[in-house]
């Protein structure tokens, strides 16, 4: 009875009775001083778009989810002893690793490698953003 009332509930779709629509079983969640700042860093360096955003009564962001690609990225403002703000590293493939390292350090990344061809078949470059969050920015080279 809940799956089915969730289910129609507008911008609420299901593929499956435990997770939300374009959901993968694992979804990481950034935890940031400024969580505003790295959604519009989000924004500009992968082309991310904004699912939902929940602000506390201060304004300050609650719970905020992410699409880049096809995954979602979650993330909260770290407001409270609770929940404090703390570094994490993602990995994430995109159509051209060159071009989204550019974006990343005009975005105010600082550079940890520029992209390179690797033995394990992938193009890549890292950046840690502007929060301490290591991202490495890979496209698939691999000839199969």
């Amino acid at each position: 009875m809940i799956v089915l009332i969730l289910s129609q509930m507008e911008g609420f779709v299901m593929n499956a009775t435990w997770k939300p629509e374009g959901y993968r079983s694992v979804t990481p969640y950034l935890i940031v001083n400024g969580a505003d700042r790295l959604i519009e860093f989000l924004k500009e360096v992968f082309d991310a778009e904004l699912v939902d955003r929940h602000v506390d009564a201060n304004g300050d962001v609650r719970h905020a989810s992410c699409r880049l690609g096809d995954s979602i990225v979650e993330l909260s403002g770290g407001s409270n002893e609770k929940f404090s703000p703390m570094r994490n590293a993602l990995h994430v493939y995109v159509e051209d690793a060159d071009a989204t390292y550019v974006r990343a350090l005009n975005a105010g990344a600082r550079s940890l490698y520029p992209p390179q061809d690797h033995d394990y078949g992938e193009r890549s470059g890292g950046v840690e953003d502007p929060f301490g969050n290591h991202w490495y920015i890979a496209t698939w080279a691999k000839k199969e």
